[in-house]
């Protein structure tokens, strides 16, 4: 079961490693969010390199909000000192897989047989975008 992302969940996201961490959101006219995408360092990936991670609500993907969230951030890497971005992708999320290739990133490994926190057993897809 999923449950909607809160302002909590978010400012315990963006409290880990704020210095090398960038955060962009999308609102709509009323401003209610309707993406947000970070990078940030991890455990891992080598210095030079930042993980991202994009959120786009059902029902408004390909309207252009993750092409204006990535602008912003792959701009933003490159000012915190990255040279490339890393997308840890699940096997199945065909949509998240689509999205990554269209921005330029290009497959480097996987990640086989990786256990989630509900026990659930995936393969993972690792995408690389050089800055």
């Amino acid at each position: 079961m999923t449950r909607p992302v809160t302002a909590s969940d978010l400012a315990d996201w963006m409290a880990f490693a704020p210095e090398r961490s960038a955060w962009h959101v999308a609102l709509d006219e009323a401003e209610d969010v309707q993406g947000f995408q970070w990078i940030e360092p991890r455990d891992g990936l080598p210095p030079e390199a930042c993980d991202i991670a994009t959120f786009v609500r059902i029902g408004k993907t390909g309207l252009g909000i993750g092409s204006a969230l990535f602008d912003a951030t792959r701009r933003a890497a490159r000012d915190l000192g990255y040279v490339w971005i890393n997308a840890n992708i699940r096997a199945d999320n065909e949509g998240g897989l689509i999205y990554y290739q269209s921005r330029g990133f290009r497959n480097y490994g996987t990640v086989e047989n990786h256990v989630l926190e509900n026990g659930e057993i995936v393969t993972k897809i690792l995408k690389r975008f050089d800055l």
